[in-house]
């Protein structure tokens, strides 16, 4: 009897992939960006309140921040989505 080693099928130039580094934490900067527009509306609408803004500023904010968490929320459930997809993999 005679036993031989099992070599794996690997291709023979695979090239090494590695993370690019400023995707390291696009999520959470795109979070942090969000955060900051919304707070950029809550200080326009405080303005407006206090009858140092106007009324058309706090709206282009509000909007602003709105669009901006949308944004965010697409984004994290895109990501949720794609994360379910790889737990689901069979390997």
């Amino acid at each position: 009897m005679q036993v031989a080693r099992l070599v794996p099928d690997v291709a023979p130039d695979a090239p090494s992939v590695s993370p690019l580094p400023q995707a390291g934490n696009a999520f959470g900067d795109l979070v942090d960006a969000a955060s900051g527009v919304l707070a950029g509306a809550d200080d326009a609408e405080r303005a407006f309140a206090a009858h140092r803004g106007g009324l058309q500023e706090m709206v282009v904010e509000r909007a602003r921040a709105d669009i901006a968490l949308q944004i965010a929320s697409a984004s994290a459930q895109r990501v949720t989505q794609g994360l379910q997809t790889l737990l689901g993999l069979q390997i």
